[in-house]
């Protein structure tokens, strides 16, 4: 969002949830300015909390505006005041979980965890990113949306290569006397496991889920292990 539009967003909420008005004790642009923003911001959360509800719920083309303001708890009137449409809305959500997105595979895949034998490897990088998505299930809708606003397609297919060349770099350590082009398949094909895999854990809670998270490391595990040579460092001795 841009800062003139969470400017005005800001000053709409003010308006609308309390007095704007100074004391002869502050000064101009001091604390109450302040407040007007944070309240503002805390709106700007809230509905965007309803959108990701009512997108998960009714699908990104099936919702609307009025849904998620209804979701909020807020009359439409004071959704526009931050969000001139549902694609706003959209755009900025999906920026918000893509900036997270981008934190929790940057975390996932830190040095540390490549230094880790596979099977502890594939623990300390999978978990983190199935959680992430299993908390925002609203990331999934918006990434793979047919009708999704371009940009927020376009900045995931650019995630996805970076994702993907992370990967790659990581199974290069695991596999050092292996040709590039045939690491660059191999990494390519667990991406895709992974992807697969994500689905069915999303499709499922609870015990269920947890055993789908298992079968997943399962498979990754018996597809990445017999690849090592007997030396490798990162090679462990038995299966999950």
């Amino acid at each position: 969002m841009s800062e003139a539009k969470a400017t005005k967003g800001a000053a709409a909420d003010g308006a609308d949830g309390g007095s704007t008005a100074g004391t002869a004790e502050e000064a101009p642009g001091s604390a109450r300015p302040r407040r007007r923003q944070a309240r503002g911001e805390a709106r700007i959360a809230q509905l965007l909390e309803a959108a990701a509800s009512v997108f998960c719920t009714s699908g990104y083309t099936a919702s609307s505006t009025n849904a998620i303001a209804r979701e909020a708890g807020v009359s439409p009137g004071t959704l526009y005041q931050f969000f001139p449409n549902k694609e706003a809305i959209a755009v900025e959500l999906g920026d918000r979980l893509l900036n997270r997105w981008r934190d929790t595979y940057g975390a996932a895949f830190s040095q540390s965890h490549i230094e880790l034998p596979l099977d502890r490897m594939l623990d300390a990088i999978l978990d983190p990113l199935i959680a992430f998505n299993c908390e925002n299930p609203a990331f999934s809708v918006l990434m793979h949306g047919s009708e999704i606003p371009g940009r927020i397609t376009e900045e995931h297919d650019t995630l996805h290569a970076t994702m993907l060349t992370r990967v790659e770099s990581v199974l290069a350590g695991y596999l050092p006397d292996m040709p590039a082009t045939q690491v660059h398949r191999i990494a390519d094909m667990t991406f895709m496991l992974f992807k697969a895999g994500l689905d069915l854990i999303m499709a499922h809670e609870g015990e269920e889920r947890a055993a789908y998270v298992q079968e997943l490391k399962t498979i990754m595990y018996r597809y990445l292990d017999p690849l090592m040579c007997d030396d490798a460092p990162h090679r462990t001795s038995h299966a999950p």
